[in-house]
C-alpha cells in the first residue's frame, strides 16, 4: 500500500536476499499511476521507455534535458513496485520539495543529508526498514557510511536512482569523488537495478557513466537537448550593466542573471533597484533563512530578477523564466546549458543571453591554471593546511575540523580561488574530504530547572507555545545541550521558521536556555594520516586528464561565444553528440544570415507606431500577431536605441521622436 487507503496488486515477490523478485509491469498500469497520482494522462518523450526498461529490471540511462520530467521516470514506476526507492542526489534542497511533493500525495518519503543529527539519520533509516516507505532521498555523502550500509542490507529496495549521474564521471564537468561510492551499495543490494539520469552528458561522459556504475546492459534512452522555445543570443558590450537594463525593459518576464563572483550578484541587484526593476541575489555564503526567503519571494514574483551565482537553480521549478542572462563565460557548455535551460520550462518563448567583452576570453583561460595550479603549488597547500590544524607527521586518520578558507588565506599568503581548487583536487586525490559549507545543527538547552521555568511570570503565547513544543519533542533539553530543527519546531507549533529563531534568541538573550543556531561551515576530513610532501601523488587521470578536458571545455565555450557562422542552437546539439541537426532560424546567428527585407521591416515598423500612437502601452501588452517575433523585437530595439519609442515613468512604452526612413 502506497497511498492511504488505496492497494495495488503489483506482481512483486520478495527474493531470499530481501530483493523484491520483478514481475514485469504492461504500460497500461504505469499510466493509471499517473493518472491517479499526477493527473497527467501519458507519458512525455522518453519517460515511457525509462520506465518500461527499470520496469523489467534493466540497468538504465536516461538523458533528459532541464525540464525533461526526470522526477516522473522513477517516482511512477517505484509506486508501482514493492520495496523502497534510493534516490541519491547531490541536491538537498530537490530532496526536500520532492519529499515534501510525495508527502502532499499521500505517499511515504523521507530523506537523509548533512546537518541531520545521529538520531535524526537512525530514525528515518529504520522507517525504511519498518514503516513501508516508498522513497528514501539520500546525499551521495552519506551513502557511504556504516550506518546506511548496515540499514540498506535489511531495506527491500526495487532499484537506485541516481540524479545527476554525470557527476560520477571523470570527465563529466562536474565529477565529485562521493558518487564513486554508489557502485559499493550495488554490491550491497546485487539484484536492484539502476536508474542513471542526467540534463547534460557528452558521449564520452555516456560511456563512463555506464561503466562506472557496472551497468549489466547498456540501455541508454536519449531524449533531444533542442529546446525549440528557447532562444539563444549572444551579445559583445563594453557596458554590461546598462544592456542588462536594456535588456530586462525589452523582454518582460521573470529572469535569472547568473554571475560568478558573489559580491557581483549584491551589487547588480542593488543596481537593477536603482533603475525600478525588482531585483534580489543569491549565493552559497547567504545563511539558510536568507537563501530560502528569496528564493520563495522570486518564485512567488516579489521580486522580478535573481541575481546569482551557479549556486542557484539546481532543482528549482520554476516554468515561466522568460530570460536567463550570464553575466560572465561559463566553465562549460554542459554548465551553460543547464543554466540556460532553466528558462522557458512552459514551452512558451524564451531567451538565454550571454554578455561578453574582450577582456572575458583572456579573463575565461586563466580560470585553467586557476583550477588546475601547479603540483608543487597544491603540496604546499596541503602543508599549510597540516601547520593550520597542528597536524604531526602521521597523524590526522579520520580526524575532521572546521576549516576557514578566508582566515586560511590570510595566515598563509594564499589566494582563496586557487588554494580551494587544491584542496578539491587533494580531495579528489582522496587525501581529504573537503566539505563546503556544511550546515551544522542548532542547539538548545534550557538553564534553569524544570520548576522555575513553570513559575516564571506569564509568557507572551509564541514563547509559551515554542517552549511547550520543544519540551515534547526533546528529552534531555534541562540536562544539556540537545540538537533541534526549528523547522520541525515551527511545523509543530504552527508558527513561521523566523518566529522560532527570533523566539530562541529572546529567550537567549532573557536568561531562560542557551540557543546555538545552525550555521554553514567547511569541514576538512583527513583520510588518511600526515604524509610527507614527496609521498603526494596526483595521479594522471585526476590531474592531467582533467586538466586536458577542462581546456577543451573551456576553449568550447570561447567558440561559442566568438563563432558568428554557427546557429547556436546547433553549436550546442553537436557538443553533446546529435548529428541530425538544423539550424534553429531564430538565433542571432540565424537571424543576421537572413536579414529583413525592407518591407517586412516597414511594415513592423508601422505596427509598432499604430499601436503606440493611442498612449502608452506596458510591455506585456506589445501585439506582433501576423509577425516573427524575433524579428519584431529586433526593429522594437533598434526603434528603441534611437529613441523612437521611450520608457514613462510608469515604465510604460511611449513614442519618441521618430525618424524619417
Amino acid at each position: 500500500m502506497y497511498n492511504d487507503g488505496w492497494t495495488i496488486d503489483n506482481g512483486y515477490e520478495t527474493g531470499a536476499d530481501n530483493t523484491p523478485t520483478n514481475t514485469p509491469l504492461s504500460i497500461t498500469h504505469y499510466q493509471s499511476i499517473l493518472k491517479n497520482v499526477w493527473g497527467y494522462e501519458s507519458f512525455r518523450g522518453i519517460q515511457q521507455d525509462i520506465i518500461l526498461s527499470i520496469g523489467q529490471g534493466h540497468d538504465t540511462l536516461g538523458l533528459m534535458p532541464t525540464g525533461g520530467g526526470k522526477s516522473i521516470t522513477f517516482q511512477v514506476p517505484a509506486l508501482a513496485m514493492e520495496g523502497i526507492c534510493i534516490v541519491i542526489t547531490p541536491l538537498i534542497a530537490l530532496m526536500k520539495d520532492q519529499v515534501q511533493s510525495l508527502r502532499n500525495r499521500r505517499i511515504k518519503a523521507t530523506a537523509v543529508y548533512s546537518g541531520m543529527t545521529h538520531d535524526q539519520i537512525l530514525t528515518a533509516l529504520e522507517n525504511c526498514i519498518l514503516g513501508n516507505y516508498k522513497f528514501l532521498y539520500i546525499s551521495p555523502e552519506r551513502i557511504g557510511t556504516p550506518l546506511f550500509q548496515a540499514k540498506l542490507r535489511h531495506m527491500r529496495v526495487s532499484f537506485i536512482t541516481i540524479d545527476e549521474a554525470h557527476c560520477i564521471s571523470q570527465w563529466g564537468y562536474d565529477f565529485r569523488p562521493s558518487y564513486l561510492q554508489i557502485v559499493n551499495i550495488r554490491h550491497l543490494v546485487p539484484k536492484a537495478p539502476v536508474l542513471a539520469l542526467t540534463a547534460s552528458a557528452t558521449p564520452e561522459v555516456v560511456e563512463d557513466i555506464q561503466r562506472q556504475l557496472e551497468f549489466r546492459d547498456g540501455n541508454v534512452f536519449r531524449m533531444s537537448f533542442e529546446r525549440k522555445n528557447l532562444v539563444y543570443y549572444v551579445r559583445q558590450t563594453t557596458d554590461k550593466y546598462a544592456e542588462i537594463v536594456h535588456i530586462l525593459r525589452s523582454f518582460p518576464g521573470s529572469a535569472i542573471i547568473y554571475t560568478r563572483n558573489r559580491q557581483h550578484t549584491q551589487e547588480l541587484a542593488e543596481y537593477l533597484i536603482k533603475k525600478d526593476i525588482t531585483a534580489t541575489n543569491y549565493h552559497a555564503g547567504l545563511p539558510q533563512v536568507k537563501k530560502d526567503e528569496r528564493q520563495n519571494a522570486w518564485q512567488h514574483n516579489q521580486y522580478r530578477v535573481m541575481v546569482a551565482t551557479n549556486a542557484f537553480g539546481m532543482g528549482i521549478d520554476k516554468p515561466d523564466v522568460r530570460l536567463v542572462l550570464h553575466f560572465d563565460i561559463p566553465d562549460s557548455p554542459e554548465a551553460y546549458f543547464q543554466e540556460a535551460g532553466r528558462a522557458g520550462r512552459d514551452g512558451k518563448l524564451a531567451y538565454a543571453v550571454l554578455l561578453y567583452n574582450n577582456k572575458d576570453c583572456k579573463q575565461v583561460l586563466k580560470r585553467i591554471d586557476e583550477t588546475y595550479p601547479e603540483k608543487k603549488y597544491i603540496k604546499q597547500v596541503y602543508e599549510d593546511m597540516c601547520y593550520y590544524f597542528e597536524m604531526a607527521m602521521g597523524d590526522g586518520a579520520g580526524i575532521t575540523r572546521e576549516f576557514d578558507l578566508q582566515v586560511f588565506c590570510y595566515k598563509y599568503r594564499h589566494y582563496p580561488v586557487r588554494a580551494h581548487n587544491a584542496l578539491l583536487l587533494l580531495a579528489k586525490a582522496g587525501y581529504i574530504r573537503y566539505t563546503e559549507d556544511d550546515e551544522i545543527v542548532s542547539r538548545v538547552m534550557i538553564t534553569l530547572s524544570r520548576d522555575e521555568l513553570y513559575r516564571l511570570d506569564e509568557r507572551p503565547d509564541n514563547q509559551e507555545r515554542i517552549i511547550q513544543t520543544m519540551l515534547r519533542m526533546y528529552s534531555g533539553i534541562f540536562s544539556g545541550f540537545v540538537y533541534i530543527d526549528e523547522y520541525e519546531v515551527a511545523k509543530i507549533s504552527g508558527a513561521e521558521y523566523n518566529d522560532v529563531y527570533l523566539c530562541l534568541k529572546e529567550l537567549a538573550h532573557l536568561g531562560i536556555l542557551q540557543y546555538i543556531p545552525r550555521k554553514r561551515t567547511t569541514l576538512i576530513t583527513f583520510v588518511s594520516r600526515r604524509v610527507d610532501l614527496d609521498e603526494i601523488i596526483l595521479p594522471k587521470e585526476i590531474y592531467e586528464e582533467r586538466k586536458k578536458q577542462y581546456k577543451k571545455r573551456i576553449e568550447s565555450m570561447i567558440q561559442y561565444v566568438t563563432d558568428r557562422d554557427r546557429c547556436h542552437s546547433r553549436f550546442l546539439l553537436l557538443y553533446f553528440g546529435e548529428k541530425d541537426t538544423k539550424k534553429c532560424g531564430r538565433c542571432d546567428v540565424c537571424l543576421e544570415e537572413k536579414p529583413m527585407e525592407k518591407e517586412e521591416l516597414e511594415k513592423i515598423r508601422e505596427s509598432l507606431i499604430n499601436q503606440l500612437k493611442d498612449g502608452p502601452i506596458s510591455p506585456r501588452h506589445l501585439d506582433f500577431t501576423g509577425f516573427d517575433k524575433d524579428r519584431f523585437m529586433i526593429v522594437f530595439k533598434e526603434m528603441r536605441n534611437n529613441d523612437e519609442i521611450k520608457l514613462n515613468k510608469d515604465q510604460h512604452f511611449v513614442l519618441g521622436k521618430l525618424r524619417h526612413s
